[in-house]
């Protein structure tokens, strides 16, 4: 049998995972589609060629970089700001919501009537690396219609 300090130490080493590099190791991939404004808002690159799933998903990432530069307060963003700064409306921003909390890519928070989302960490690195994918080749097919005009 185990005892329990050896055990505590190889789940420690083996199973507990440090999230708090993950914006650091996606920044690359992230400054490919993400602005942030001095008053800490996120502009999306690309947002005619996205989804709106990707593009509230790239808000919140951006807004997890703003949080860090201290441009923000908080990493979380109310429906109002998505609506407004996405330029999404309402009745197409909850359902696309509801679909990111179901994937567990959003968490949801309510303080009275206000609603708010941050990214889940983990999923920062999924979602850049397919949004990058996407554009990319959404721009080799574009470059190949080009070639064939």
């Amino acid at each position: 049998m185990m005892d329990e300090d050896a055990l505590r130490e190889k789940i420690l080493n083996e199973m507990v995972v440090d999230y708090s590099d993950a914006l650091e190791k996606s920044y690359a991939l992230a400054k490919k589609f993400i602005r942030i404004t001095k008053d800490g808002k996120v502009d999306i690159l690309f947002k005619d060629k996205l989804t709106g799933t990707e593009k509230i998903s790239l808000y919140l990432i951006g807004k997890l970089y703003a949080k860090r530069a201290e441009l923000a307060e908080t990493e979380y963003v109310n429906n109002k700001e998505l609506i407004y700064e996405i330029g999404i409306p309402m009745n197409s921003l909850l359902p696309w919501l509801k679909t990111l909390r179901d994937k567990n890519i959003v968490n949801t928070k309510s303080n009275g009537r206000e609603t708010s989302h941050t990214i889940m960490i983990n999923a920062i690195e999924p979602i850049l690396s397919s949004v990058n994918e996407k554009i990319r080749t959404q721009q080799q097919d574009m470059a190949e219609s080009n070639k064939q005009s």
